[in-house]
């Protein structure tokens, strides 16, 4: 079913009473979505896969069941089970449930021939929260580009990285865990035998995402089951490289769930299953659970992502990534210490030990001020920019492809006056004075964790918290526009932007820094991270 030009659907919709127009025919059925004011055609809450309930539950994602006739598409699904955790996520989504497994696509396209660049967006969240319909991650603003932009759900925390024997030994492919991972491998392959029925290329698909997102891009480039499925990734902040978050060997990852299962009462794969979601969500929060981790199955991950990186094995294409200036405070380092020099000493020597004096010759500090400024680089290399350097100066080195780095450096303005007295919290969140568990953090003086999103979509008029200012709009348009040229081309480069030189092996490498004065600089902080790496190392 094509889509069709808008004039001919109203002349359609007089004899119909529909919409021909927002109706695209996928290999299970046809959608009907909604045309946009800016004429976008959106299509909203379309499955993927099937729900993943019942016996499904911790299964890898099944084939979804044709439909007839048309069904609706003009409503987000809903989102993944999860509990509310950050204070910057809002959502439109139906709900939330453990049959979630839905994506949204935004397009251009007037009819299905005209072979659009694509672009899937994985969502943040720290793989316990997150969803699709997020406001900053709407892909109209993307589409209006000339892009066929998607944003994808997959299941989370208990649901989503629950490794246990019984699962390994059910599975046709011996391994568990890993399903969050294995929905955006399922999302995907959709992507392949569906998008052109929206008018996409389903060769040109750019995957993207910020935070647990940008570790998911990193985790499918890794993966042999979806490396061919892409042809060009952005990584915002975060990578399953050497970080905190890595795959951990299948046999610990299904001890951990012997031991959540016995804390549950349940002895078989049965039992868990009949375990409702909510009563199951709520227990794998209790202090003392911890976290479901990814497993270096034999399946999706043959080995850890780190080493399919360094053999040069992953997906070969080009890549555009980096992270923000302001990563994590200051407070990460030296707690609710003062930043004098010598507490700045003191968090030193209790983090690394006899090797404290060579981290200070990286992160210099002989002043407060000082201290201020490398306590907070340091707590962000080690939160996140660190493992993304690693994933990009790997990729760098093994694909032949090129390779764009960026510093983003626009602080957030000041929020609106109805916010009252809110402000800041952690990972781009919001405090309001009167919770007491919230975390409140320093006036940040960079650009915290999450805070280039909605620029780098062109969706910050879909946050009401701050007082956006031209100067923001200038940065969004910029930002965006770097975005769009590298999913259209594998070049950020464009008319009337700054020049953004690739990365190359030599000494003479830049990055470019993002914010009102857009410049490529040389590369200046390859000690810090060179230290970092051999600390990891050892």
């Amino acid at each position: 079913m094509q889509l069709l030009p808008a004039t001919y659907a109203q002349k359609k919709a007089k004899s119909t009473g529909k919409l021909a127009a927002n109706q695209a025919k996928t290999v299970n059925g046809i959608v009907e979505g909604s045309l946009e004011k800016s004429g976008i055609r959106s299509f909203k809450g379309i499955p993927f896969a099937a729900p993943p309930v019942g016996d499904l539950r911790w299964r890898e994602p099944q084939p979804v069941a044709n439909w007839k006739g048309v069904r609706n598409a003009k409503n987000f699904g809903p989102r993944a089970m999860q509990l509310p955790i950050f204070g910057d996520m809002n959502f439109r989504s139906d709900g939330v449930s453990e049959d979630c497994l839905y994506l949204n696509v935004w397009t251009p396209a007037k009819s299905e021939n005209e072979k659009l660049p694509v672009l899937v967006y994985f969502y943040g969240g720290g793989f316990v929260a997150g969803d699709g319909s997020e406001p900053r991650y709407d892909g109209e603003s993307m589409a209006k580009k000339g892009i066929v932009t998607l944003t994808v759900n997959y299941r989370l925390g208990a649901f989503g990285f629950f490794a246990h024997p019984e699962l390994t030994k059910e599975s046709p492919h011996n391994s568990s865990g890993n399903y969050g991972y294995l929905d955006q491998n399922a999302a995907l392959r959709w992507v392949k035998e569906n998008i052109a029925a929206f008018g996409g290329d389903p060769s040109k698909v750019t995957i993207a995402g910020e935070s647990a997102g940008s570790i998911s891009v990193s985790a499918q480039m890794a993966s042999p089951l979806s490396k061919n499925l892409i042809a060009g990734a952005i990584g915002e902040s975060g990578a399953l490289v050497n970080s905190a978050l890595d795959p951990i060997p299948l046999a610990e990852a299904e001890q951990n769930g012997v031991k959540f299962a016995n804390s549950l009462g349940a002895n078989s794969l049965d039992a868990l299953r009949a375990i409702p979601a909510q009563q199951l969500l709520e227990a794998s929060a209790k202090p003392g659970i911890g976290r479901f981790m990814p497993t270096i199955d034999g399946y999706l991950f043959p080995k850890a992502p780190v080493a399919i990186f360094a053999a040069g094995e992953q997906a070969k294409v080009p890549l555009l990534a980096g992270w923000n200036s302001e990563e994590m405070t200051y407070m990460a380092v030296l707690g609710n210490e003062k930043p004098t020099v010598e507490n700045y000493r003191k968090a030193l020597k209790r983090l690394y030990g006899d090797k404290a004096e060579e981290v200070l010759q990286v992160y210099p500090a002989s002043t407060e001020e000082e201290v201020l400024q490398a306590a907070a680089d340091l707590a962000g290399d080690r939160f996140i920019a660190y493992s993304t350097w690693k994933w990009i100066d790997l990729h760098n080195k093994t694909s032949s492809q090129p390779v764009y780095r960026y510093l983003y450096s626009r602080p957030r303005p000041p929020m609106v006056p109805e916010m009252g007295n809110a402000s800041p919290g952690l990972a781009g969140g919001v405090v309001k004075e009167d919770d007491p568990k919230a975390i409140k953090m320093p006036q940040a003086k960079g650009a915290v964790h999450s805070a280039e999103i909605e620029y780098a979509m062109g969706n910050l008029a879909t946050n009401k918290v701050y007082a956006w200012t031209p100067d923001d709009y200038k940065v969004s348009e910029v930002m965006q526009n770097y975005f769009a040229n590298f999913i259209k081309t594998g070049d950020p480069n464009g008319k009337g932007l700054p020049t953004w030189p690739a990365l190359n092996k030599g000494e003479k490498a830049q990055v470019l820094h993002i914010d009102v004065h857009t410049e490529a600089k040389p590369v200046q902080d390859r000690a810090r991270y060179e230290t970092l790496d051999k600390l990891h190392k050892k």
